[in-house]
């Protein structure tokens, strides 16, 4: 479908669509959207780390009445704003979070562009809603076009209550990136594809990905290179160089327009592409380490109402070792005596959940706990356990000297 005026005019301004405009013109990623419905074998979404610049990464997760409050707040800041995306922290039409507030977006920032990552999978459902809502540039992250090559990409895709592996989850995810491609391109939105470039997994694949997107009608091509993350499958597998990037690039790019600025954003980046600002409008003060909020990050101190039954985040039994969403284990203290183990599934069955059902899952088990040690923690949970009248502590120290303060 021919592009209107319009939205020639908003590709003008869109720093990540036009590598003209990403040194004049801001873009605000709004975390509303912590539920995923795939895991990938390099994504580790992450809270509160501002250290931390990579896509899955926010200091906190906003409700859409928070969001536009913040939107405000940024304008008045940054009068250079002209995108509002949703990128995460997990999958954008995985969560109801993501349609209310870009409705309310469109509704009351008429002269925004709004964009949506996503990994694809429910792409077929919503096009005519993102549509309507005033979305106009889609970017689909699409590691591959043969299952054989991106089974080993993924973890796992829970599709329509389902939870499916190998290469069945990689052909579910593919047929639907497809549909949902075409769909786009034929409404007249401007999708954007987004290829992890993974060294010795679909590096030399990459080219067939191009041509077969390029077919498709796809705008623009960005090729990222893979970041090892901590507690993934792929931590192990070094990074691609920026010569090898390059290489690909300049390959693919008589196919088609490639992105060469991307700076691999977080899911809750602000400002110009050089000049991410999201610290700055944080609701939650970042911590001294600068990862995560201040919460007792400082020595314990120890009122009358002296800690009585202890839950520590450890699956080592040694140290804390834990965060609070992705620990196996909170392993229960009262004094310096283990009096119980709670287990705590993280495995593929709670993909479908949202982030705060999972979060409200862990709480209840903790229900018969005063204090809470974890080594990081989001803001969700914290709020949720501090109206509890719960302590929080966020620390790496060894158990030993963490029940030494506490008793």
């Amino acid at each position: 479908m021919q592009q209107s005026e319009a939205l020639k005019e908003s590709l003008m301004t869109h720093p990540c669509f036009n590598e003209d405009a990403h040194k004049k013109f801001a873009r605000m990623h709004l975390p509303v959207a912590p539920r995923c419905n795939i895991q990938c074998n390099y994504c580790n979404r992450k809270y509160d780390c501002c250290n931390e610049s990579r896509p899955g990464v926010t200091s906190e997760v906003l409700s859409p009445d928070e969001a536009i409050e913040k939107i405000t707040l940024v304008k008045e800041k940054i009068p250079a704003l002209k995108v509002i995306a949703i990128a995460g922290p997990g999958d954008p039409l995985a969560n109801e979070s993501t349609f209310e507030t870009i409705r309310i977006v469109k509704d009351r920032f008429p002269e925004m562009s709004l964009c949506i990552s996503t990994n694809g999978l429910r792409l077929p459902d919503y096009v005519d809603e993102l549509y309507s809502s005033g979305v106009r540039f889609v970017t689909v992250t699409m590691n591959g076009i043969d299952p054989e090559i991106t089974k080993d990409i993924y973890d796992s895709v829970m599709w329509n209550g389902t939870c499916y592996k190998g290469k069945e989850a990689a052909e579910i995810l593919l047929r639907n990136q497809i549909e949902g491609i075409e769909l786009c391109v034929k409404k007249g939105m401007i999708v954007k594809v987004n290829v992890v470039l993974i060294p010795g997994i679909n590096s030399e694949h990459i080219p067939d990905v191009v041509k077969k997107v390029k077919g498709l009608g796809v705008y623009i091509v960005n090729i990222l290179p893979l970041i090892p993350v901590e507690g993934t499958k792929f931590s192990n597998i070094e990074a691609p160089t920026p010569e090898e990037r390059k290489k690909l690039l300049d390959t693919c790019s008589s196919d088609i327009k490639m992105m060469r600025h991307c700076r691999q954003c977080r899911a809750d980046a602000i400002g110009l592409l050089d000049d991410d600002r999201s610290n700055e409008f944080v609701r939650t003060r970042p911590c001294g380490s600068g990862c995560g909020p201040s919460v007792e990050n400082n020595p314990i101190t120890i009122s009358d109402d002296r800690a009585k039954r202890v839950a520590i985040a450890s699956e080592s039994g040694i140290a804390v070792d834990g965060g609070f969403g992705n620990t196996k284990r909170f392993v229960i203290y009262e004094g310096h005596r283990i009096v119980d183990e709670i287990q705590i599934d993280i495995s593929c069955n709670t993909y479908g959940q949202s982030h705060s059902d999972h979060i409200r899952e862990i709480i209840s088990k903790l229900k018969d706990c005063d204090t809470v040690v974890v080594k990081e923690i989001g803001s969700a949970p914290l709020n949720i356990l501090r109206s509890e009248g719960k302590r929080v502590i966020i620390s790496d120290k060894d158990i030993e000297k963490i029940l030494s303060e506490l008793f």
